[in-house]
């Protein structure tokens, strides 16, 4: 199966200007990029989606480049926004450009000996050009009547307008496109499906300016299968920068994908082969109870951005957490980050310790001391995996692992994490 064929089959093709003509193309190496803006300090899960299409590219042999929008990262893209992006400072994009360039370098090979992939900044060409350049050069290419059409623009004026500043993102993201046509002989772009307008208008200013030609790929914008926006939590973006998602947090994430989704996540995400895929599929409908197909989506998403090591870290941390393996022999970092999901409560060090009842309901576990105290006598209270028998039971300060952290149980999976400080 060749590459686009395998791309239409993990549900990742939506639109091409010309699919046979690309198809041609892709019989040799080609050079190809993906614009990524730094509207955030980090990359988040639905960045992964192109992001990994161009590894699977680079995989097939061709030359990747990942742009990190600098320049029109100070000015933003109207895309699917209906109101204004607030502008950040310079410094900050910066030093959110610098913190992307790495998050991208773990999904391409910068060393690969035939197509290695390389990182770019659109500020390099764009600083230098003066207004009147950019006006004259590039700017009389343009109809604004075409702009004006573009879905992004139009539900913007409909809301109640879109500045010069955001309407112009469209030009500056063709320019890109002709820069890196002319610099490396780029023919090929990817984006999200947002993307289309301003990718077909990066290809006509490369046949206005150079005579040129090359191809437009975009891939579908996901989401779940209860049509919900992809990527998010109850706590806010799953992101890619361990310091604002921490591994396991990022683990727990995909494994605990709805299973009308896992399937779907395996082929979007996953290099597994499509008869791999096929067996895990299998195997989750005979018995979704055994979340294999889960397991092996959390582990390879974990492995490819966090590394083995780490991933086998937060498997152990989740195992040791139900039951299944010692909290204690889990390094200090990984704990905080495993309880950091849990709900919690806090007390001072200089305190005595309360009882199990007072900390589990605390930390919200429970509504009600009085309740606490049933779970107690019912024989469903816990420290770590230990029953507790009474409930004038307090833990002492030798059962907090690395001296801070302790962990309550109710039941079967209901934990509470108790933080001294």
């Amino acid at each position: 199966m060749n590459l686009l064929d395998d791309l239409r089959w993990r549900g990742l093709l939506a639109q091409s200007t010309d699919e046979k003509a690309l198809a041609e193309a892709l019989s040799k190496p080609i050079t190809l990029y993906v614009g990524f803006d730094p509207t955030a300090p980090s990359l988040h899960c639905g960045n992964l989606v192109v992001l990994l299409v161009l590894r699977r590219f680079q995989l097939a042999g061709h030359y990747p480049i990942a742009l990190v929008g600098g320049a029109t990262g100070l000015v933003g893209d109207p895309s699917g926004r209906n109101e204004e992006r607030s502008l950040n400072s310079t410094e900050i994009v910066e030093n959110w450009v610098s913190r992307i360039r790495t998050q991208v370098s773990a999904f391409l090979d910068f060393d690969a000996p035939k197509n290695p992939a390389r990182v770019v900044n659109n500020l390099d060409w764009t600083s230098p050009l003066s207004a009147i350049e950019f006006l004259r050069d590039i700017g009389k290419h343009f109809s604004v009547n075409q702009m004006l059409a573009k879905d992004s623009v139009a539900s913007r004026l409909d809301a109640g307008g879109i500045s010069y500043t955001e309407f112009s993102y469209q030009v500056l993201q063709s320019y890109d496109y002709l820069e890196l046509f002319k610099r490396h002989g780029c023919t090929l772009q990817l984006g999200g499906s947002d993307q289309w307008g301003n990718i077909v208008a990066g290809l006509d200013l490369i046949r206005r300016v150079e005579g040129g030609s090359g191809h437009a790929l975009t891939v579908p914008l996901l989401t779940k299968s209860d049509g919900s926006k992809f990527g998010k939590t109850a706590g806010g973006s799953v992101w890619l920068d361990p310091e604002m998602t921490s591994p396991y947090a990022f683990f727990q994430f995909w494994l605990n994908s709805e299973d009308k989704d896992v399937i779907n996540f395996l082929k979007v995400f996953s290099f597994l082969s499509h008869d791999e895929i096929n067996a895990l599929e299998k195997s989750h409908n005979e018995n979704p109870g055994l979340r294999e197909a889960h397991r092996a989506l959390a582990r390879e998403l974990t492995t490819l951005l966090h590394g083995a090591e780490t991933t086998q870290r937060v498997e152990a941390a989740a195992r040791a957490l139900f039951g299944q393996g010692e909290l204690g022999e889990l390094d200090e970092a990984t704990l905080a980050s495993a309880l950091a999901e849990l709900p919690r409560a806090t007390i001072s060090k200089r305190e005595d310790i309360p009882t199990w009842v007072d900390l589990i309901t605390a930390a919200g576990v429970v509504d009600s001391k009085s309740a606490a105290r049933r779970i107690v006598k019912e024989g469903g209270a816990y420290l770590y995996n230990v029953k507790i028998s009474g409930d004038d039971f307090a833990p002492t300060k030798s059962d907090f692992l690395c001296g801070k952290y302790a962990v309550l149980r109710k039941g079967k999976r209901d934990l509470a994490a108790i933080e001294l400080i």
